[in-house]
């Protein structure tokens, strides 16, 4: 698979001023209530109208979706609205119904992403249509895991398709539901610039309170379009409830994300310059939470020296870890100077925080 600007065909024949907004809820509940909110969306920026028809949940005994019955509510939505609408589908059998009943596009969970042989099985009951198919990132940071889905897919003749980044899971506790790792998603658009890239903020922040600053990065690293879950009483949604945010909520975001135009060289050079400082910040973020985490386990040596009543500074391991990491800086091309600055203020910050340790 090649990169081409044929990718973003489907994307651009929308005609759309701003980057693409897909919104619905979690989950199709009940037919008032995806005809509720598709209504409330009706004059908005939203231009799809999604909501989950089976839910594929962790642990059995949780709500796994109303099931076909929810696609006649879909197409109702369409019909009242004009809004296309969009569904996850896992097997070929929800391929046949979602097409059965006219949906404009579908998505790939993340949970299907991760199977080479399900991501065959859909790509064979879909192959030569041209509904746009976005396959959403696998639960694990596998760029290659990632892209093997969408070449299945490419050629299979599908040649609508997108990428959604909903973000990677991790045992550690982290501000997210799912760690975003942008330089997945960066790597992706590097190699693949015309593949739309969409952003599933919902499933990142798995709460609604840092949304729109995950969809002003987004914006701001030039991704094509936001999935986000709407909902029009979200605290009582019959899934993902902390994530949802109202309709009235989306309007409010849609008007207050910055979305830069371009109108010539000038504007050009900002825009790439801010894509890449964006860039720079998600890493600078990255390079902090790692730190903070080396810190942690100095702080259990520093605890550890104390119990043994050894000392904190161990010249022979830290002439180890220098050397190491100046071999490593060189294959990055990094300089001994640079390398040598950095670990000595990091050696020192980790003395620091052992000695506070063993001195109280």
């Amino acid at each position: 698979m090649e990169n081409k600007k044929e990718l973003r065909n489907w994307l651009d024949a929308y005609n759309l001023e701003h980057p693409l907004v897909i919104a619905g809820p979690c989950s199709a509940e009940t037919e008032q209530q995806v005809l509720k909110i598709a209504h409330d969306l009706k004059d908005s920026d939203a231009t799809v109208f999604r909501a989950g028809i089976w839910k594929p949940r962790t642990r059995p005994g949780n709500f796994e979706g109303v099931g076909a019955l929810g696609l006649k509510w879909l197409q109702k939505a369409k019909e009242e609205t004009g809004l296309k609408i969009t569904t996850e589908v896992a097997n070929a059998n929800h391929v046949e119904l979602a097409l059965k009943h006219d949906v404009d596009i579908l998505w790939i969970g993340a949970r299907t992403t991760v199977s080479p042989f399900i991501v065959q099985d859909i790509a064979d009951a879909l192959k030569g249509t041209d509904k746009p198919v976005l396959i959403k990132n696998p639960v694990n940071p596998d760029l290659s895991l990632w892209l093997g889905a969408v070449e299945r897919f490419y050629t299979a003749e599908v040649k609508n398709l997108g990428v959604i980044h909903r973000g990677f899971s991790t045992y550690e506790k982290t501000r997210y539901r799912n760690n975003p790792e942008w330089q997945v998603a960066v790597d992706l658009q590097n190699r693949f610039p015309d593949l739309p890239l969409i952003l599933d903020p919902s499933h990142i922040a798995g709460r609604r309170d840092i949304i729109f600053d995950l969809s002003q990065t987004a914006l701001d690293l030039n991704y094509d379009g936001l999935m986000i879950e709407t909902h029009h009483d979200p605290d009582n949604a019959w899934s993902d409830a902390a994530q949802q945010i109202t309709p009235e909520t989306l309007i409010k975001y849609t008007e207050d994300l910055r979305i830069r135009q371009e109108v010539g060289d000038a504007t050009e050079f900002k825009n790439k310059i801010n894509t890449l400082r964006t860039q720079i910040d998600v890493i600078d973020h990255q390079l902090i939470e790692i730190l903070g985490k080396r810190m942690k386990v100095a702080e259990e040596i520093g605890a550890l020296k104390k119990r043994h009543n050894v000392a904190v500074l161990q010249n022979k391991r830290w002439n180890e870890i220098l050397g190491k990491m100046i071999l490593e800086g060189e294959e990055k091309n990094l300089s001994e100077e640079f390398i040598l600055r950095m670990f000595k203020a990091i050696h020192q910050e980790s003395i620091n925080h052992q000695e506070e340790i063993i001195n109280h």
